[in-house]
C-alpha cells in the first residue's frame, strides 16, 4: 500500500520491483524454491510466490530412465526463465535449477580434483553424453576404458564415477574420463602386486594378447611382456609359432620397472644355453652343414643346430658374384654347407663363409690354364683401361689396353673389339689371392715374343744395345712396326728414332720388306723389343771418337770419321 495519499510513478515502480522480487535483479534468472500446488497430467504446478504459478515437466524431475518421485506440497528448487510470458504464465525449469546447482558443485569438485557420479545417457559424435547430476559432459571414446571398447552397452544407464578434465562454465562445456579412474586404479593394484614380485622368480601366467613383437603374459592382475627374442634360443619369427592366446606359460621375471611398472619376462632362460662352449664344439676351420633361416641385405643366417645361428655375411656368399643381394646366391629353408670363420662366444656370433666351401675358382683356372697358355672367351665389358673377357670357370680376365694390338695407342685398340666378341687371349698373369687374371691378344700376332720369357734374351734373342738387321712389315705416319731378322721378334721403331735429322725421321721413306740396321733400346710390357736408327748412330759416333780421337785434340769429325772408314777398309 502507498504510504502517501498520492503516491507516484516512482512509488509505483518500487512497489512493483518489491512485488517482483527486489530492484537487484527480480526472481528472473534465480534458482528461487517454490511449492507444488497441484500435478497436472505430466506436469507439476509450482508456487514461488508470484501472481501466477508455473508449470514444469514432471520428466525433469527424474534421473534418465527413471519415474519422477514428487507429491502435492513437496519444495523444491526451480530456476526462474521469466517471470511472465505472453499468457500472463510463469516460466520455471527444475532441469535448468538442477544444472546450476550441479555447476556449483562440479566446479568444487573440478577444483579439489576429486571424482565425480554420472551417467552415461546417449552417444554423439566422437563420444557419448554423461549426466553429472543436472549437468551433461561429454565422454570421449577414447576415455571410456583403458582398451578400446567395442560395445558400450553394459555401461550406459550406469552410475559409476567419472575423473572431470576440463570445464568451462560460460561456454558449458565440461570433458570427463572415465579411463582415468581405470588407471588410478589398476596403478594401485599393481603397485600392490609388483611389490610381492622379484627379479629371477619363476612363475606362472596365462597368456592375455599376442602382438608381432611379443606376448603379455598375466600374472594375476598385472602384465608382464615375453618378448619373442626371449621365447626361444632359436629363431621365432612369430610370437603364434611358440604359444597361443589362453594358454598357460611358466616364466622368468627378467626385469621389473618400478617407475613405470613394467615387467619384461622370458622363457629360453628356463632351458639350457646352446652357446655354452661353442667355441670348442665349432672351431675355426671346421666345415658344418646348415639350413639359413633369414636372409638379409647384408648376407644369409644359417642354423648349425636348435638356438645356434651364423651369419654368413654377403661378401663371403660365391667367388664370382660381387655386387648382387644374398637372395640371389641362396634362398631360405635351403641345406648349404659353410666354413667356420670366427667364432665369438660373449656377443655370441659366428662367422660363416659360404665360398670357402667351395673350390676357389681363381686356382682352379691357374692350375688349368698356366701363363702362356691360349684361352677363348667373350668380351663382357669395355672400360677407359681395357677389356673384361669371360673365361671358363665363370671368372673374368682383363686385357689391358697396352696389350690389344701393337703400333697404335690404347685408346683405338679398344675400339678394335666390341661387348660379346669371342676373342683368343694368352694368359699373362693369374694372381689368386687378389683374384685377378692378366690377358693379352697382341702376343698371338706373328713375331709377338714369348709369354712367360724370363728375360729380354726371350724375345727372339735379342738383348738391349744390340744391333740387328730389321725388316720393315708395315709402315705407319707414327713409325713402323719390324722385324728382327726373317722370323724373329716384331718390334716398333717410332718416328723420331729413325734417325737424327729431321729430314731422316719421315717414315714413309721406307718401304714394306725393306732391310736396315737399328738397336735394341729396350722392351716394352710384353717384352716386345723397340729398336732405333738414332740410338745406333749415336753410339756409332761415341765409338768413333772415343777410338780415333776427339774434336777438342784439333781433330775435326771428317778426319776421324776417314780414320775410321780407312780402317775399316784395311779390315
Amino acid at each position: 500500500m502507498a504510504t502517501t495519499a498520492f503516491p507516484t510513478r516512482d512509488d509505483f515502480a518500487a512497489m512493483l520491483d518489491e512485488s517482483l522480487g527486489g530492484a537487484d535483479g527480480g526472481f528472473e534468472g534465480r534458482v528461487v524454491k517454490g511449492t507444488v500446488t497441484a500435478i497436472e497430467n505430466d506436469l507439476a504446478v509450482i508456487d514461488i510466490g508470484l501472481k501466477s504459478e508455473g508449470r514444469v515437466p514432471l520428466r525433469e524431475f527424474a534421473m534418465p530412465g527413471q519415474k519422477a518421485d514428487i507429491n502435492v506440497g513437496d519444495e523444491v528448487e526451480v530456476y526462474v526463465d521469466r517471470v511472465e510470458n505472453a499468457n500472463g504464465e510463469t516460466m520455471l525449469s527444475r532441469d535448468r535449477a538442477r544444472r546450476e546447482a550441479a555447476w556449483d558443485r562440479l566446479e568444487e569438485e573440478f577444483t579439489k580434483e576429486s571424482r565425480v557420479e554420472g551417467v552415461i545417457f546417449g552417444r554423439v559424435k566422437g563420444g557419448f553424453t554423461v549426466d553429472l547430476g543436472g549437468a551433461v559432459a561429454f565422454l570421449p571414446g577414447s576415455q571410456v576404458d583403458i582398451r578400446p571398447v567395442r560395445d558400450v552397452g553394459p555401461l550406459m544407464d550406469l552410475p559409476q564415477p567419472f575423473q572431470i578434465l576440463k570445464m568451462d562454465r560460460r561456454r558449458g562445456n565440461i570433458v570427463v574420463s572415465r579411463r582415468a579412474i581405470l588407471e588410478e586404479t589398476r596403478a594401485e593394484q599393481r603397485s600392490g602386486l609388483i611389490l610381492n614380485l622379484e627379479e629371477g622368480q619363476i612363475i606362472e601366467g596365462a597368456v592375455k594378447n599376442i602382438t608381432d613383437y611379443g606376448a603379455f603374459v598375466d600374472l594375476g592382475g598385472i602384465d608382464g611382456l615375453l618378448h619373442v627374442t626371449d621365447m626361444s634360443y632359436k629363431r621365432v619369427n612369430h610370437p603364434s609359432e611358440v604359444i597361443n592366446i589362453g594358454d598357460t606359460v611358466r616364466v622368468q621375471i627378467i626385469r621389473i620397472n618400478r617407475d613405470t611398472q613394467r615387467i619384461s619376462l622370458g622363457m629360453k632362460q628356463l632351458e639350457s644355453d646352446p652357446w655354452e662352449g661353442v667355441a670348442a664344439k665349432y672351431p675355426i676351420g671346421a666345415k658344418l652343414s646348415g639350413v639359413v633361416t633369414n636372409i638379409t641385405d647384408y648376407g644369409a643366417f644359417v642354423e648349425l643346430e636348435a638356438g645356434i645361428e651364423g651369419l654368413v655375411h654377403v661378401s663371403e656368399m660365391s667367388w664370382v658374384k660381387k655386387n648382387v643381394h644374398p637372395g640371389k646366391i641362396v634362398s631360405t629353408s635351403q641345406e648349404v654347407d659353410v666354413i667356420v670363420l670366427e667364432v665369438d662366444s660373449d656377443k655370441r656370433r659366428i662367422s660363416l663363409g659360404l665360398k670357402q666351401a667351395q673350390s676357389n675358382p681363381w686356382g682352379a683356372f691357374a692350375d688349368t690354364h698356366p701363363v702362356g697358355s691360349v684361352v677363348e672367351g667373350e668380351v663382357k665389358n669395355a672400360t677407359e683401361f681395357g677389356l673384361f673377357v669371360g673365361l671358363p670357370g665363370d671368372v673374368d680376365g682383363m686385357v689391358h689396353m697396352s696389350d690389344i694390338a701393337w703400333g697404335i695407342s690404347g685408346e683405338e685398340a679398344l675400339h678394335l673389339h666390341r661387348k660379346g666378341e669371342a676373342v683368343q687371349v694368352v694368359v699373362l698373369d693369374v694372381d689368386v689371392e687378389k683374384e685377378r687374371i692378366s690377358l693379352g691378344i697382341k702376343q698371338l700376332e706373328k713375331g709377338a715374343p714369348a709369354v712367360g720369357g724370363g728375360s729380354a734374351a726371350a724375345a727372339g734373342s735379342v738383348k738391349k744395345n744390340d744391333v740387328v738387321t730389321v725388316t720393315v712389315l708395315e709402315v705407319r705416319d707414327n713409325g713402323l712396326e719390324v722385324q728382327a731378322g726373317d722370323d724373329g721378334a716384331t718390334g716398333f721403331i717410332k718416328r723420331a728414332d729413325l734417325g737424327r735429322d729431321r729430314d731422316e725421321q719421315r717414315a714413309e721413306r721406307y718401304q714394306v720388306g725393306q732391310k736396315f740396321d737399328a738397336m735394341v733400346i729396350g722392351f716394352d710390357r710384353s717384352k716386345k723389343p723397340n729398336f732405333s736408327v738414332k740410338a745406333m748412330q749415336i753410339a756409332e759416333e761415341k765409338q768413333a771418337v772415343a777410338q780415333y780421337g776427339s774434336s777438342d785434340s784439333g781433330a775435326s769429325l771428317g778426319d776421324i770419321l776417314g780414320e775410321a772408314l780407312k780402317a775399316g777398309k784395311k779390315d
